[in-house]
């Protein structure tokens, strides 16, 4: 493999590194990141990528500028020919030129520089059109492309004027003497200057008796900002004339440079190889600013994502205490479980003499169907009630978390629906979730009780009765119990216990109750992560790949290494 197709093959993985690195959360300096980001994929894909493919190809003089430095006249006036209208109004929207020989046509394809833009051989007025003007009158070698302004009032013509730029192998970069040291221009040509572009000033419009000053002037600026060695060219202050064309005198200097360059295949080489070496030297450097700056936005997301988990995380927390220390025995459940298992007498005997029960139970649990119904409605209320509770802290806790940072701020605020409060499902959900659990815990006691169905035992409580004796017990799991506690809850429970030992014996109640309590944590676990899931949705749809810095270093590492072997080989070459 050559060395151009080596650094080929790195510079295209380091455009997909590119792509793949996304900016969507509101850190400081995220906008001018992500801007950074689409001007260098903009830049592999207009300029470098198919120019490495194309070393040879013409010379791309992109001719840009301030607004009103007489752009289009001047490259009509270079041409010898109308082939770009001149702008009367302001801001003037239309399609970018490119002049070319026709004996080079086929480096100006569709599969060529500037790939995105299409191509036409009319003006459309569209700033995603390329004009393309075939003439004998631009010399084979060389091609000149008249861009927008780069301080226009449209944002579409400033972006586009930046495009066209970073596509061009040498910037003819225009000016007149009233606006020569106006900020935008140079802000472009401080890039310019630090990528290494090929570039040369035209200083327009230029009066006779402000010539000497504002050239050394100008000359003295661009010294001082790196560019000392950039041609500059005086146009004198002129009327086009009918054709809209300056006196082939006013830019003689300027058409015999760029003929020179087009009749020398050497210097054109030399002018590619320095802007496009800028150029990827450049891109390299920026991609380890980019991987640090996303390598921050993926910080950012796992600690949304933490603290969204944290209040879910909370919440279950909360559940499964709540479902396994008696809490849920007491108030409406208490009271129809009461009624059930007549507790009177029998809970006063419990507290002193639980060990002889279990022959009386039999007898003493006055349970109805539909008194079994009344308490399994309660249950059902009491642990529906519970969830909605905590579905609803957790959504509120998780919303304020993320309420806490200018980027959870905008994440919220782009949603369609609240975020701080549980589903519009979850109702529906938690109550469906219990009665399958209920209904679980009925299979279960069946399961267990299938060689019992004839016993006395079974048949005074019923599978109805010991499914809802097993809930109760399950409901005090943890026997975290205390004070007047034990005499209720505690109670209920340990009652709820004897019942299903006279039926089951000790062990199969302690696995029937284990596997009611596990059923249940599975369910809610489930239920819960439906609605942490709303969470984490949003945070899964930005894309943030936690790989991202890593593929993005690693590319530019590749193209560095390219490209330290390439001047080494060149300085071994030249001793």
């Amino acid at each position: 493999m050559s060395d151009s197709t080596k650094m080929l093959t790195a510079l295209v993985r380091l455009r997909g590194a590119l792509q793949g690195a996304v900016l969507p959360l509101d850190l400081p300096d995220a906008e001018a990141e992500r801007a950074n980001r689409l001007a260098m994929i903009d830049q592999l894909e207009d300029y470098v990528i198919p120019r490495l493919t194309a070393i040879d190809g013409p010379l791309l003089t992109v001719v840009g500028g301030s607004t009103g430095a007489g752009k289009s006249t001047l490259v009509n006036s270079l041409v010898g020919d109308r082939v770009t209208e001149p702008g009367l109004l302001r801001p003037t929207t239309r399609s970018p030129v490119l002049v070319h020989n026709p004996a080079d046509a086929e480096w100006f394809g569709q599969d060529r520089i500037l790939p995105d833009l299409v191509r036409s051989d009319r003006s459309t007025g569209d700033t995603s059109t390329l004009q393309l003007v075939a003439t004998d009158k631009v010399p084979a070698g060389l091609a000149i492309l008249d861009a927008p302004d780069v301080d226009s009032v449209e944002e579409a013509n400033r972006i586009l004027a930046a495009q066209l730029l970073a596509a061009g192998d040498l910037w003819l970069f225009v000016t007149s003497a009233a606006r020569y040291a106006d900020q935008v221009p140079w802000d472009y040509l401080k890039k310019a200057a630090e990528r290494s572009t090929s570039v040369a000033v035209v200083l327009d419009r230029t009066a006779d008796d402000a010539v000497e000053t504002v050239a050394t002037h100008l000359a003295r600026m661009l010294a001082a900002r790196g560019l000392k060695d950039s041609p500059l060219f005086i146009v004198r202050e002129g009327t086009p004339d009918d054709d809209g064309l300056l006196p082939a005198s006013y830019v003689a200097d300027i058409r015999g440079w760029l003929d020179a360059l087009a009749d020398d295949a050497d210097a054109r080489g030399a002018v590619v190889k320095q802007t496009l070496e800028g150029a990827i030297r450049v891109l390299s450097a920026k991609t380890f600013q980019i991987a640090s700056v996303v390598e921050e936005q993926g910080k950012a997301v796992r600690q949304l994502r933490d603290d969204s988990d944290r209040a879910y995380d909370r919440a279950l927390a909360a559940i499964h205490t709540a479902t396994a220390d008696g809490t849920l025995l007491r108030g409406e459940v208490l009271a129809r479980w009461q009624e059930f298992v007549g507790t009177g007498e029998l809970l006063k005997s419990l507290e002193t003499k639980v060990g002889a029960l279990r022959d009386r139970l039999v007898n003493a649990v006055k349970g109805k169907p539909a008194q079994v119904e009344r308490v399994t409605h309660a249950v059902e209320s009491g642990l529906e009630k519970l969830l909605l509770e905590h579905a609803e802290n957790a959504a509120e806790q998780a919303a304020g978390y993320w309420a806490s940072t200018a980027a959870g701020r905008k994440l919220l605020e782009g949603q369609d629906r609240d975020l701080d409060r549980a589903s519009r499902e979850f109702r529906r959900a938690a109550e469906t979730l219990v009665r399958d659990w209920q209904h679980g815990v009925l299979e279960m006691v069946r399961g267990e009780g299938a060689d019992k169905r004839t016993t006395a035992r079974y048949l005074a409580y019923g599978v109805n009765g010991l499914a809802v004796a097993l809930m109760v017990v399950t409901f005090s799991a943890t026997a975290g119990l205390s004070g007047a506690e034990v005499g209720i809850a505690g109670g209920s429970a340990v009652l709820g216990q004897k019942l299903l030992e006279a039926v089951f014996g000790d062990q199969a109640v302690r696995r029937l109750a284990e596997r009611a309590r596990e059923d249940l944590e599975r369910r809610v676990e489930e239920l819960f992560a439906a609605e942490r899931a709303r969470f984490t949705h949003v945070l899964d749809d930005l894309g943030v790949d936690p790989r991202s810095p890593e593929l993005l270093r690693a590319a530019a590492r590749r193209v560095d290494d390219l490209r330290f072997a390439a001047q080494s080989s060149l300085s071994s070459g030249s001793e």
